[in-house]
């Protein structure tokens, strides 16, 4: 085998035992659709974020999700005769997650407008409210739609109530969800935020909240439904049972029990809840954010690196070869690797390639992009560190008859190792934060965890610093082992 056919060697496999796990989770595709494939599986994946209070969120007491969406969307699946499945994902992804099959349908607050009718399969309304404007208590200056001009609200991104605020001229941060929108307006970093009168009247009923208040209301109407893809063949039987769930009281009760407010918009009666300690909060959620951390980022992190090394050898290999195309082909790899972002990349795997008829489930879809993005980054980490081992130590091992592929195993690679320790332990502490973006592809790891935890409570502050507790200590973890690393290498290191 030449040098460069041995260059290229690693790659290849790699290549192909990517394309196997792939091939191997894609979907196999059915001709079988709507309502009789759902019955036919007994299960009704339902889309939800899992963090928005009160519609969908995990009790601090059980961990359980539950909410008024959750519990709409469960009695929907029992007159349906089938078991409810939820899929968590965060609301700027949801849709695209419907797109990609991930779940049959979104239960999550959404709105009824004539883009989405245009565009998913909507049913019925199971919850009518109507566009409130949120400030400050002390906040005179907004009292009707037209007084945002100029101002700045929080909203998410693909809300229709994002929309209005720019149309009424506000300027628009964009926030994950309506608990950041509160916390920001609180804050006094925006001095508004739009949303459905029944997210903000279950808020105030919940948490007593005296610092916010709800200033003018903006005209326009909400009414909440289910959505599916388009000609699911899913929305007559659900209409059905929305409307016997209407009919029996159970949309009453479940509205009542978590909105304090009925389904068609009436005002919270108030309730006071009890109130836990910041120090409590954090003592119930460190072992759900220690078990994420152990089971979930710290092994997304490894599997990924390792399998990200081998793909830096085999790129790194591959630039130094003397064949053109080969040294082409590893440079455009790494300039697709290090010229787009790591998100957008694990969108592309996991939301885009469904469209291609290539399905990845969460964990593996996360590996293959952050072991991808490991390839392009320490690739030239490695080769940098085998162009610093003196050229001289090559040309004796040609002298004493050693080939390529000998000289680099046991005279070149062992001391471009050591050399290589530095940069590549950076790349991996790099990862292990990076793990956070796993959690817009379903993975609940460290930082989802917390997110979870913070929903119903709306306390980020406490939460989001023991994640970051949690990823610092890791951090100073690797970091230690670095040093032993270095030092037991060292002995590769010529003299």
């Amino acid at each position: 085998m030449t040098a460069p056919a041995r260059a290229l060697a690693p790659l290849l496999v790699l290549l192909c035992l990517a394309a196997a796990l792939v091939g191997c989770s894609s979907s196999s595709g059915s001709d079988e659709s709507g309502i009789e494939r759902i019955k036919e599986s007994g299960v009704l994946r339902i889309g939800t974020e899992g963090t928005y209070a009160p519609f969908s969120y995990h009790d601090p007491a059980t961990g359980k999700l539950v909410g008024y969406d959750v519990d709409v969307a469960e009695a929907v699946a029992e007159k349906l005769g089938v078991r409810a499945e939820f899929v968590e994902t965060p609301w700027d992804s949801i849709f695209a997650a419907l797109g990609a099959d991930r779940f049959d349908v979104v239960a999550n607050q959404v709105t009824i407008t004539p883009e989405r009718q245009g565009k998913y399969d909507l049913s019925d309304p199971y919850a009518i409210g109507e566009g409130v404007i949120v400030t400050r208590a002390d906040d005179t200056s907004i009292t009707s739609l037209n007084d945002l001009k100029g101002k700045t609200a929080a909203q998410t991104a693909t809300a229709n109530w994002t929309q209005i605020a720019r149309d009424a001229g506000a300027k628009v941060e964009t926030v994950e969800g309506f608990t950041q929108a509160i916390k920001l307006l609180s804050q006094g970093r925006v001095q508004a935020t739009i949303n459905d009168s029944i997210a903000v009247y279950a808020y105030l009923a919940e948490t007593g909240d005296k610092s916010i208040k709800i200033a003018a209301q903006t005209g326009h109407k909400s009414e909440q439904a289910f959505a599916a893809n388009k000609n699911s063949g899913l929305m007559d039987d659900i209409n059905q049972a929305i409307k016997e769930l209407q009919d029996d009281g159970t949309l009453s009760t479940i509205s009542q029990r978590y909105l304090r407010a009925d389904a068609t918009g009436a005002p919270a009666t108030g309730r006071s809840g009890t109130q836990r300690s910041t120090w409590d909060l954090i003592s119930d959620n460190l072992w759900p954010m220690a078990k994420a951390t152990v089971t979930k980022t710290i092994p997304l992190a490894a599997i990924s690196f390792v399998i990200g090394l081998v793909i830096a050898l085999g790129v790194a290999l591959a630039r130094l070869s003397v064949n053109p195309v080969v040294g082409w082909l590893a440079r455009a790899y790494i300039s697709v690797i290090r010229g787009t972002p790591l998100l957008v990349q694990l969108f592309i795997i996991f939301y885009a390639l469904p469209e291609l008829g290539i399905k990845v489930d969460p964990f593996p879809a996360a590996i293959i992009a952050f072991s991808l993005n490991v390839g392009g980054y320490a690739a030239e980490i490695i080769r940098s560190a085998i162009l610093s081992v003196p050229k001289g130590q090559s040309e004796a091992a040609q002298t004493i008859g050693m080939g390529y592929a000998t000289t680099m195993r046991r005279i070149i690679l062992p001391q471009a190792a050591r050399i290589a320790v530095p940069g590549l332990s950076n790349t991996l502490i790099s990862l292990v934060k990076d793990t956070s973006l796993a959690s817009t592809i379903l993975v609940t790891e460290l930082l989802r965890q917390a997110q979870v935890a913070a929903a119903p409570t709306f306390d980020f502050f406490a939460l989001y610093t023991t994640a970051a507790v949690y990823y610092w200590v890791v951090c100073v973890v690797l970091s230690a082992l670095q040093g032993r690393l270095e030092t037991r290498l060292g002995r590769f290191i010529a003299t």
